[in-house]
Order: C-alpha cells, then structure tokens, then sequence
C-alpha cells in the first residue's frame, strides 16, 4: 500500500502511461461498509494489471483504520485530499495518479464482476475503441436484485448521449492514449458531461453487452431525488453542452422517457 499526497500526485502529471495497466479510481466519502465490497471484487479480478487510486474525498470517518487489512495489497494506492473536493474532484486527482493506459471508474458502493476488467481490456484492444461500458443490473443496499438487466447499447455517438445517459460510471473504461487529457467537471451530473465531451470529439465509444457489474442503488442517492437530478440535466444541456432552450426541451424530453424505460 502506498499513501500520497496531493503534492506527489502533482508531481506525477505529465509522466507517460504503463501499457495495458488499468488504473481504478475510487472515491470514497464516508463509506466504510460497501467500500470494502467494491476492494473486494477488484481483488477478485481475472485481469491481473490493475492498480486502485482509493481516494478517500475529506471524509470525517476514519477511511484508512476501516479497510487498513486490505491496504496490504500492493497495487492499492490511498490518496487523502484535506477537504472535500466532491466526486469530481476526487476523480481528477485519482486520474492525475493514474500511471495505466486504461481509466476505469469504480464507486465505493457498487461492484464488479471477476472477469469484468479481462473482458472489458479484450474488448477495447480489439477494437481500438477510445471508450467502451458494460452492462450493468441495479440492486438494492442490501444487494437484492431488482429490475433487468440494463444492457449496453452496440455504439453511441454525441446524439445518442444527448438523449439520455445510456452508460454507468462504474462499468466505463477509457483510453488515454485516445484521451489524453481527460478531466471531470465541477458540475452536477459530471460523469455524464464527460461522455458527452468525448463524444464530441467523433471517437469510437462502444457498449460491452455483458452483466459485469452491480450499481448499488437507494432512497438516499443522488439518483433517487428526481426533480434535482431534472435540473441538473437542463444546466448539462443549457450550460455545459450550450444548446439552445428548444433543442434542450426536446433533449429534456428524450432524458425523462429514457429514465422511465431504464426503471421498467
């Protein structure tokens, strides 16, 4: 286990990508239960090249004394920002660590499947793609299973983003030979805006139609407050994206059925 400081991870920007290397990121604030699930699936996994960036985001719990058994593991690295920086910012500085090639993302309270990673990097070399996500089922906190299967839709450009976010976080791996430069905004809704940015750019984003991981989901998350999460999307499309106030509407309008059809 390394610990690093902000002033290490400054140091470490610029420096080149290790091939085949999947570099994890892992925000965690004040979560010291479904966190040690989230570590235990990637010590599971089939693909052996990982490291994890645990980034604990200014918690008020101790994080470190709450999974200090499993910091053992070598290609655990846990970064401690001061104060919290929220989800995106502890993104940016676990990508600013990052020495892989491959950018995975994994939240504290979802999990992977073990050959999630192995298939996922296959997929992505063998296709040359910049992006790639998975399939993924939604479970209760308890990890009961509810709903289908959301599966991957084949390839998706910047239109098709632009009506719905059709990907998971925790299911998206990313080339940063592609996509060197990624970064996650100050924003609500950022993973999403993130898609969007890269999609614009015309690179090749593909879904892996494969139940690889499990999106932990509950009556305090985020995603579960509606009306906020409707606001939030007006501001992607109205502020991050600059669309016009008809095309937003319509935009808008896509978002709320694709949500609908996803909770079916």
């Amino acid at each position: 286990m390394v610990f690093e400081s902000m002033h290490m991870i400054d140091e470490r920007i610029g420096e080149g990508f290790q091939d085949r290397l999947v570099s994890i990121i892992m925000p965690v604030y004040n979560d010291t239960i479904y966190v040690k699930e989230a570590i235990l699936s990637i010590l599971e996994q089939t693909y052996p090249k990982w490291e994890l960036l645990l980034v604990d985001d200014g918690s008020t719990m101790d994080i470190y004394a709450a999974i200090k058994e499993l910091l053992s593991e070598e290609r655990i690295r846990f970064i401690r920002l001061p104060e919290n920086q929220t989800v995106a910012g502890a993104r940016n500085a676990g990508i600013a660590a990052a020495k892989g090639r491959y950018l995975a993302f994994l939240d504290s309270d979802d999990w992977w499947m073990p050959e999630k990673l192995e298939k996922q990097v296959r997929f992505m070399q063998e296709n040359n793609m910049a992006m790639s996500f998975t399939s993924y089922r939604r479970v209760l906190a308890n990890g009961q299973k509810v709903g289908r299967v959301l599966k991957a839709e084949l390839v998706v450009d910047y239109s098709r983003l632009l009506k719905g976010n059709c990907i998971g976080c925790s299911t998206v791996m990313i080339d940063r030979q592609q996509c060197p430069d990624i970064k996650m905004p100050f924003m609500r809704h950022e993973d999403y805006i993130t898609w969007l940015n890269l999609a614009k750019r015309n690179l090749l984003i593909c879904g892996l139609a494969e139940d690889l991981v499990r999106y932990r989901v509950g009556n305090n998350s985020l995603s579960a407050n509606k009306c906020k999460s409707l606001w939030w999307t007006w501001k992607v499309y109205r502020k991050s994206q600059g669309l016009s106030f008809f095309r937003s509407l319509l935009c808008l309008g896509y978002y709320i059925a694709h949500g609908i059809r996803k909770r079916c």
